[in-house]
């Protein structure tokens, strides 16, 4: 039988499963617009989307879409091979973070604005546990972290998605991003939250026996 290649989603979970990651996605991008008009800080790799945006002219979005280019091709010498979760990550949420933008209007009083904060953190929780959830793979971001630490095993996955998220983050504040309260609050919700919601929307990996699977499959002699 000819290998199905892992770009390719199959199995008979397959619709929930699509229609997970999708929804997911979306919520990503909704909850980055959130913390963009909150104007109160945004996640390390955030403030480095926000700053190539201010120093380069293009869209928030599509600087999502377009950073997310060269880091899958850091992938190459990693090893790492993209699945179907990592493309629609790379399209889905730069679009969706745009258009999102376009409609939410911007937080004006500082009670508005942490409003909008704490909506994104929260949705982000969300949305990280429904993608993670959907078993796709990871995002271009998520995924050159895990790369890095599954070709120099050495290395802890704290040190290496630390390292990530300060060089971004270094980047993105020169360049003109916003870092604040919500740059720290993100970091320390976000855990806690994913820990929270994964378990909620998991997919097994595997679908349960059918009802009549006794009279299917013979039971082996013990």
């Amino acid at each position: 039988m000819s290998r199905i290649s892992n770009l390719v989603p199959t199995g008979a979970r397959l619709p929930r499963r699509v229609s997970q990651l999708l929804a997911g996605l979306v919520l990503y991008g909704i909850s980055m617009a959130f913390m963009v008009e909150s104007s109160l800080g945004l996640t390390s790799w955030d403030v480095f989307h926000q700053g190539v945006s201010k120093a380069t002219g293009l869209s928030f979005g599509w600087v999502v879409i377009l950073a997310g280019v060269p880091i899958l091709m850091l992938w190459i010498p990693l090893r790492q091979r993209p699945g179907f979760g990592t493309l629609a990550n790379l399209l889905v949420i730069g679009l969706v973070v745009d258009a999102a933008l376009a409609l939410l209007a911007p937080g004006e009083s500082m009670a508005m604005r942490v409003t909008y904060l704490l909506v994104g953190i929260a949705l982000n929780g969300v949305a990280t546990g429904m993608y993670i959830g959907a078993r796709f793979g990871p995002g271009p971001r998520d995924g050159l972290m895990t790369g890095i630490v599954n070709r120099f095993p050495r290395l802890s996955i704290r040190l290496v998605r630390t390292s990530i998220e300060l060089l971004v983050l270094a980047v993105g504040f020169l360049l003109g991003g916003t870092v604040g309260l919500g740059t720290i609050a993100y970091a320390l919700a976000i855990g806690p939250l994913a820990q929270l919601f994964m378990p909620v929307f998991a997919i097994p990996a595997a679908d349960p026996a059918p009802a009549n699977a006794a009279r299917l499959v013979p039971v082996p002699s013990t």
